[in-house]
């Protein structure tokens, strides 16, 4: 991963977005924080599966910088989707602006986080 950061540290507006981690949360990665720093700030967004048990988020540690911005998860492990915690996201760009927003969801399409990024 720091290969990969590293080899991309002058590519603006960086946004990581994974799917399948059985919660949704936002973070923010500041080499600032972080005991590896040859890379640019980025955000990561992650949601879902739609229709999978539930499961929490892993310790995260200081190698890059890991800001957790938003998380949420079940109480239980492996709770099932009946239960309701099952999460989407939703991005779009705008035309004129070239903003991007990025909206976490709720089983039930209700926002749960949102955060617009400028370009670069």
């Amino acid at each position: 991963m720091a290969r990969l950061l590293r080899s991309i540290r002058d590519v603006k507006n960086v946004v990581w977005f994974t799917a399948d981690t059985h919660y949704t949360a936002a973070h923010f990665y500041n080499p600032a924080k972080a005991r590896f720093t040859e890379f640019s700030p980025f955000w990561e967004f992650m949601s879902g599966p739609l229709h999978a048990g539930t499961f929490g988020p892993s310790q995260t540690d200081d190698t890059f910088g890991i800001e957790v911005v938003y998380q949420k998860h079940c109480t239980l492990p492996n709770m099932a989707p009946s239960e309701g915690l099952q999460f989407f996201g939703d991005v779009r760009i705008d035309a004129k602006t070239r903003e991007m927003s990025v909206v976490l969801r709720d089983l039930t399409g209700a926002a749960l986080f949102t955060k617009t990024l400028d370009p670069a």
